[in-house]
């Protein structure tokens, strides 16, 4: 099983609880396909470097997942099938890019504890 790294851009259209419903649907077929989910952001609504089929924003996802190359190809093909989704990109990750990840991922659980505690010391 290979790593992978998948980052979506869904259309702004959708409320983000349908995004991410949307979302949690690819998670799932993935999960039937024998994969392993890793990690999964919601990066939520941003603004788009250039608009895509006149939209100016987007709500990203990233899914982080080990799955076998051979069920790749069937995920991107439905991607790009629904409509809901604008743009797309899979990447699979060395070894050097799955310890990126894996201080990423500390990092990010770094700063969200920061913020509860600071959001603690607030109240």
């Amino acid at each position: 099983m290979n790593h992978y790294e998948t980052v979506l851009i869904v259309t702004p259209v959708l409320a983000e609880g349908e995004a991410a419903k949307m979302v949690k649907e690819y998670e799932e077929y993935l999960k039937g396909q024998d994969a392993e989910i890793v990690h999964r952001e919601d990066w939520g609504l941003k603004q788009l470097a250039y608009p895509i089929e006149k939209k100016t924003t987007g709500i990203y996802f990233l899914l982080e997942y080990k799955v076998d190359p051979s069920v790749i190809q069937k995920f991107e093909i439905g991607l790009q099938r629904d409509e809901s989704v604008m743009r797309f990109l899979t990447v699979k990750l060395d070894k050097y890019g799955v310890e990126w990840a894996e201080e990423r991922r500390k990092r990010m659980a770094g700063k969200k504890s920061e913020s509860k505690n600071a959001e603690k010391q607030e109240a």
